[in-house]
């Protein structure tokens, strides 16, 4: 909890939809910082509420790479918690392939470890970047 103004306010983990906006108005190289916060944010919240983090559909990022990754990540998320996608997250697919992390080790090393919900999207980065995100 957290006290603001005189009044006690209570904490709110930070949704993925607030993530996409977020990500729409801040500079590339500010943009895992906020999803490594997420994240974080994410692995706090108790698991019966975390799927109400990922439910609503993020607003476009500005940039459907982007857009991609949210959906990806929302159905990594979801799966690791036993759950299935939010339904907003289906269709959204790269018709290119993206390697956000685009050195030769990293592109290696994303083809072979990319998280099944990332690599069917064509967004290859190794499941260890997203602890270290």
């Amino acid at each position: 909890m957290e006290w603001a103004s005189g009044a006690l306010h209570q904490y709110r983990a930070m949704t993925l939809a607030q993530l996409a906006s977020l990500l729409a108005r801040a500079r590339e190289s500010d943009r895992w910082r906020l999803i490594a916060e997420f994240l974080e944010e994410y692995r706090w919240e108790p698991v019966e509420r975390r799927h109400d983090l990922l439910a609503d559909e993020p607003p476009s990022v500005g940039e459907e790479r982007w857009d991609v990754l949210l959906a990806a990540l929302a159905e990594h998320l979801a799966a690791r918690d036993s759950r299935g996608a939010p339904r907003w997250s289906e269709p959204r697919r790269l018709r290119r392939f993206w390697f956000p992390f685009n050195t030769r080790a990293a592109r290696v090393d994303a083809i072979v470890h990319a998280p099944a919900a990332f690599r069917r999207r064509g967004v290859f980065l190794s499941a260890h970047e997203l602890d270290v995100a």
